[in-house]
């Protein structure tokens, strides 16, 4: 579990600015809490989440770190209260605030919000790469990922960004970019 959650656990923090060994150790402390809470029934690793990349850019932006960080303290908060009550009572009473209807037009916000930020990373906007650089690196990466997310087996199929990212850096470290 802890491969399919690299993407979040390490991408996240970096595309933030904010510090990857906090968003290690409270990814560790709160599986660990959803295990003992779930009687480890549930297989699941919890880990950052690509829905905050905007409103944590936004707040680093505008109030800071540590003002960011306590918002996402007092998320974390939230997302207990709201577990605690599905353990009380269902996900039924969850599914009854939040139905399909409109969880999927949520996230394909989310995604289309996140897609100028990706789009101008794969351009080398906001880098020290050249254009032609960037896109090289980008395509390499994207192609990759892609390739193993559709024609990998077992464990593979699992981790295609941990091959992108790795399929980037080795073409990098090979072409040499400066």
């Amino acid at each position: 579990m802890l491969f399919v959650a690299f993407g979040a656990l390490v991408l996240v923090p970096l595309i933030t600015g904010l510090d990857s060994n906090t968003a290690l150790l409270t990814a560790g402390v709160g599986t660990l809490l959803f295990q003992f809470c779930t009687g480890k029934q549930v297989p699941i690793f919890l880990a950052s989440s690509f829905a905050f990349i905007a409103p944590i850019q936004y707040g680093v932006q505008t109030w800071g770190i540590a003002t960011t960080m306590g918002g996402l303290a007092f998320t974390g908060l939230v997302y207990f209260a709201l577990s605690t009550l599905v353990k009380l009572r269902g996900a039924e009473a969850l599914q009854r605030f939040f139905p399909p209807v409109v969880v999927g037009p949520v996230i394909i916000i989310i995604g289309m919000g996140l897609a100028p930020i990706a789009v101008d990373m794969s351009l080398g906007k906001n880098s020290a790469y050249a254009y032609n650089d960037a896109i090289l690196v980008s395509m390499v990466t994207l192609l990759t990922t892609l390739s193993v997310a559709v024609f990998a087996k077992g464990l593979m199929k699992l981790i295609p960004i941990m091959f992108g990212i790795t399929a980037g850096y080795i073409f990098v470290f090979i072409s040499r970019f400066n």
